[in-house]
Order: C-alpha cells, then structure tokens, then sequence
C-alpha cells in the first residue's frame, strides 16, 4: 500500500522515540491510520523480520560448514565470509526483538481503547458481540506474540554458539583450531533446526494473525 511520505515516517518510528503514545496514535488517526491498522503493519514487520533472521541463520550455518570442510585455500577469506554472516545474523536477530516490542506496544493501546469504548455501546446486543470480538482478537494476539517470543529466546542461544566459535577461530585461525571443533558441527545444525522451526511457526501466526484482521 502506498503511503504520504508524513504517514509512513510516524508508522516507521519505533515506540521509545514516538514519544507520547496518545500523540503519536492521534497524528495517525489524523491519516485515518487507526491502531488495528497499526498493528496489523506492525506485525507484518516482525514477520518479516523474523523471515529475514531466519535466513541470516541459515547463512551463518553455511559459513560454519564452510569453514568445517576446509581442504586447502585462503582460510582468511573464509573466516572474514562466517564473520560478516555472524554480524549480519546478529542483527537480524536485534531487529526481532525491536519489531516485538513495537507489537507489544501498539496492541497494549488498542485493546486498552477497545476494553473503555465498549462502555459507551448503549445496544446490549452489540456491546456483547463486540467483547466477543475484543476477546478472540486478543486471544488470536497472544498467541501470536507467544510464539514470536518463543523463537526469539531461541536465538539466543545460538547466537551464542555462533559467536564462540566465531572468537575462537578469530585467535586460532588454522587448520589444527578447525580440526578441534569438529564434532560440533552436528549439535549447532540440530540448535539451527529447532529454531528455524519455531520462526516458521510464529512466522506462520503472524500470516494467520493479519488475515483474521482482514477479515
């Protein structure tokens, strides 16, 4: 969807520097950008961001495997190659957790508007079926954020492992230091897997989250 360049520069700061938060959502409103809306482009970041992490870890394991199954060559340009994946991985995984929060933010003010804004439906009937609406949207919300959340803390131990043997082939970089982590290969590709399926299920959450919205 194409935006006014004054929209799509309030949608793209984050939280922290939005500053007041019922400003900020008013100058949206302003747009006709109401916080659904919000939160629906929020969660799609974090998709997204989760999909581009998720293929930063991917990189980075080739690399490793790269290096493990060296047989000759420039060994330099290899580690230079698995550091600048490790990097790019890390950051990825930073901007995960950034998108999240900017979630968690965004679907806090709305449910919070939507809890006070059922008082003022004066229908019983309507007022009902709307916190019918308010408590399976929420529900659909938390689910989504758990499973998010869950590949997030994920990651961190593999980035962790990343960077072990990322530093310790910084200092030792030969063919003897890559001969002694060898066996190690196997247990960093099943971390990998297992993360990798946890992001393909938030991943899938979030496509399930934002076509409930649509709907």
């Amino acid at each position: 969807m194409i935006r006014p360049t004054a929209l799509a520069l309030l949608l793209a700061l984050p939280p922290v520097v939005s500053g007041c938060q019922g400003a900020y959502f008013s100058a949206l409103e302003s747009f006709g950008v109401h916080k659904r809306d919000v939160l629906v482009d929020r969660v799609e970041g974090a998709r997204d961001a989760q999909s581009e992490a998720k293929a930063a870890f991917v990189s980075t394991l080739e690399a490793f495997r790269a290096v493990q199954d060296f047989d000759g060559g420039e060994l330099e340009e290899l580690y230079d190659d698995l550091n600048a994946r490790y990097s790019t991985c890390a950051s990825r995984a930073s901007a995960v957790d950034s998108r999240i929060d900017g979630v968690e933010s965004v679907s806090q003010a709305l449910f919070d508007e939507w809890e006070s804004e059922l008082g003022e439906i004066g229908d019983a009937g309507l007022r009902a079926a709307s916190r019918e609406q308010l408590e399976s949207t929420r529900a659909r919300y938390e689910g989504l954020v758990a499973a998010m959340r869950r590949a997030e803390e994920r990651m961190q131990p593999v980035l962790g492992a990343f960077k072990d043997r990322v530093l310790f082939l910084k200092h030792n970089l030969n063919a003897q230091a890559i001969a002694s982590l060898e066996g190690t290969l196997s247990e960093i590709e099943l971390d990998v897997d297992a993360l990798i399926g946890e992001m393909e299920a938030a991943i899938a959450e979030a496509d399930a989250f934002i076509e409930s919205m649509a709907g």
